[in-house]
């Protein structure tokens, strides 16, 4: 069955939007796990916009304690963000600093409002490899997010990563009159279990379209869902929320 992580961005973004520690982001991991979430998704941003470096070793720290042993840390974005004047350390140093089960690398520009794209390895990636190895010889899962392009997952798998994550805003964005770009995520899964990668999938995925989108894709290991289901969450309540979404993979297979 897929696994559900849950981003907890929205969540801080909230917290942000006053001077105050509310709502707690350790809070809602705790809720989001108790509700049966198996991993826990954060992306940092040289900005600060939402999840900051103290919530990063915040949850590291909780999801160390024994009864989160299964529990999965997902930490996200772009490798190459380096130390800012704010406080923001430099992306790979949270990564180091607390060692995630997973590290999924994004090529989202400090200035985007959300990730919109995966990584176009036509050109010179050995920064980008260096970056692999070492997540690697730290123990860590090794995820690039990418569009549903042959060619470019060929690149990726021979870069020596383990998973990719398709991004899904555009599925996402024509649901509805999906079939033609679904065929291509499709397609790309079958490439990507030939090339020997893992299938991760994010980025728009919510209540209406999940479903379908990891019955059909197949082997989709993990999704990572985070504005969708936050969204939700102020109407239902996060627990609840959080169990629809486990129901809907379960009934996905």
């Amino acid at each position: 069955m897929t696994k559900l992580s849950v981003n907890l961005n929205k969540i801080a973004l909230l917290r942000n939007s006053r001077t105050t520690t509310i709502p707690s982001v350790i809070a809602a991991a705790e809720t989001c796990i108790a509700a049966g979430a198996q991993g826990i998704t954060v992306h940092p941003r040289p900005d600060l916009r939402h999840i900051r470096p103290s919530d990063v070793h915040d949850l590291a720290r909780l999801l160390s304690q024994p009864q989160y042993a299964d529990i999965e840390f997902n930490i996200e974005g772009n490798p190459f963000a380096g130390r800012e004047s704010n406080g923001f350390p430099g992306f790979m140093a949270l990564v180091r600093d607390t060692l995630p089960e997973q590290c999924t690398l994004v090529p989202d520009d400090p200035f985007q409002l959300t990730s919109d794209h995966g990584w176009d390895l036509s050109g010179d990636t050995s920064a980008l490899k260096s970056i692999i190895d070492e997540l690697r010889a730290l123990g860590i899962r090794v995820s690039l997010f990418m569009d549903p392009v042959a060619a470019q997952l060929e690149r990726a798998a021979a870069l020596g990563i383990d998973r990719i994550e398709f991004y899904t805003g555009p599925y996402a964005d024509q649901y509805g009159d999906h079939e033609a770009v679904l065929t291509t995520f499709i397609a790309a899964g079958k490439v990507a279990q030939q090339l020997g990668l893992g299938i991760n999938a994010g980025h728009d995925l919510n209540q209406q379209n999940l479903g379908e989108f990891c019955r059909r894709v197949g082997s989709v290991a993990e999704v990572s869902i985070g504005h969708a289901l936050i969204t939700d969450a102020l109407w239902a309540g996060l627990k609840p929320t959080v169990e629809e979404y486990k129901a809907i993979l379960e009934k996905s297979g």
